[in-house]
């Protein structure tokens, strides 16, 4: 479950320490490959960190009142660097191995203690993760397996907390070349926005569901169920067509990794953000209030 964002923060930053070290001879991309060797060779799950909780939008780093809404720098010795701050949003990072801290927004020279990426592992000392929510939580957590959802795969959330945490200088890939940040930005949400083409995935199994429940009803014939399932299909499939699409139209970068179309990767994000919630709104239409109001496997036995 979830390598998509590891993924990404690798494709992303083989691309960008390579041409930090043409502008500046630093060793970043020599130290990123064997990171890479080392997680290809344990088949280790990354979290992509890059969501800060920001405070004052307005603002810089530097500018904020508190200093740890972005992710910083606070002690530098022979061995390393710490940092303090925290990322938000963290899909998928209770169930990762080792967690990659990435900088979020565009930083300037007076922003240079903020310009840090590196890898940690998932439970490094100084790590804690406040865990999310979500509305069904108490249901999977009953007996039977009904209302368990993806039980051995399914998806969570959380902030990552960071006080002083160690980052040795083997694992830090960016460390106050602050004018490369919003390349890494970019090039990450190019890669990771053209990723949510999986969420076709889901479109399909909710687009069969819905089918199924019309055939359990007796009317998988009648014109507006089947035009709503149409309809379902061709936003599903538009979100997964711009996705294919970024990739097909990729270009090779001077490190050698492809990165895909940009304004393609946009659009197939800004699908995301509008389609599936119309997927589920027809699901609903066809399934009916059951979608809603179903008792739990517990309320049946």
């Amino acid at each position: 479950f979830q390598r998509c964002v590891g993924m990404d923060a690798m494709n992303s930053l083989h691309s960008t320490t390579f041409e930090i070290g043409e502008k500046h001879g630093t060793d970043y991309h020599k130290r990123f490959l064997e990171f890479v060797k080392m997680m290809q060779k344990e088949n280790f799950v990354i979290g992509g960190a890059m969501t800060d909780p920001k405070g004052d939008r307005s603002k810089g780093p530097s500018e904020q009142e508190d200093p740890d809404l972005f992710t910083r720098i606070v002690k530098t010795d022979e061995n390393g660097v710490y940092v303090s701050g925290a990322k938000a949003h963290q899909t998928g990072c209770i169930n990762s191995h080792w967690i990659i801290l990435m900088p979020t927004i565009r930083l300037t020279e007076a922003d240079k203690d903020w310009a840090i990426v590196g890898a940690i592992p998932a439970d490094a000392k100084g790590v804690t993760y406040i865990y999310g929510r979500q509305s069904c939580d108490t249901r999977s957590m009953e007996e039977g397996d009904i209302d368990d959802g993806n039980a051995k795969f399914g998806g969570q959330e959380a902030l990552i907390i960071l006080d002083n945490v160690f980052i040795p200088w083997d694992k830090v890939f960016m460390n106050g070349e602050y004018e490369f940040a919003s390349m890494l930005v970019e090039r990450f949400t190019c890669y990771h926005r053209r990723s949510y083409v999986c969420k076709t995935g889901l479109g399909d199994v909710l687009i069969g569901a819905a089918a199924t429940i019309a055939d359990y009803n007796g009317v998988p014939k009648v014109s507006h169920i089947k035009d709503k399932i149409i309809e379902m299909t061709h936003l599903n499939e538009t979100i997964f067509a711009a996705g294919i699409a970024s990739s097909h139209q990729g270009q090779k970068m001077k490190s050698g990794v492809f990165l895909n179309d940009d304004m393609l990767a946009q659009v197939c994000k800004h699908n995301v953000t509008r389609f599936p919630y119309e997927i589920s709104r027809l699901a609903q239409d066809i399934a009916g209030g059951l979608v809603v109001t179903l008792p739990s496997e517990k309320d049946f036995r």
